[in-house]
């Protein structure tokens, strides 16, 4: 939702050649969960010297208003943020996989679920595109 690189032409081209895409990391590595919305966990990979993720990121105020904005309507849908930008990723008929790193079999299952919620209404998608800005992630 972060990082939207892929509307960019990439998402025709691959229907044209009639190809899928893997998505990889459609959780932003955990800023697309509410996991960081109160700080950063020490177990958390934002804490780890070996993270792409780092505190700066996480504490960011754009970046907590606008996950605060895009879990608030993972709320309304009755879904988790994670479930809701699994949805949203999976919206393209040209995403065939999503590579999620799942760290537990609770958080499977969670994504799993998902399935159960994939439409998007179009007026969901215009208050998501308020907070999904390409770019966000660093």
């Amino acid at each position: 939702m972060f990082n939207r690189h892929i509307e960019h032409g990439l998402l025709d081209v691959v229907e044209e050649i009639g190809v899928g895409i893997a998505a990889f990391s459609p959780l932003q590595q955990g800023l697309l969960t509410n996991r960081y919305l109160s700080g950063v966990p020490q177990s958390s990979r934002a804490a780890g010297s070996s993270s792409s993720l780092d505190e700066r990121q996480v504490q960011d105020p754009d970046y907590q208003s606008r996950v605060r904005g895009l879990s608030q309507i993972a709320h309304d849908r009755g879904q988790s943020l994670a479930q809701l930008a699994l949805a949203w990723a999976l919206r393209h008929q040209q995403v065939s996989t999503l590579l999620v790193g799942a760290s537990s079999v609770s958080q499977l299952e969670q994504n799993i679920a998902t399935l159960e919620n994939l439409e998007i209404t179009d007026e969901e998608l215009i208050r998501i595109d308020e907070f999904a800005v390409d770019g966000t992630a660093r």
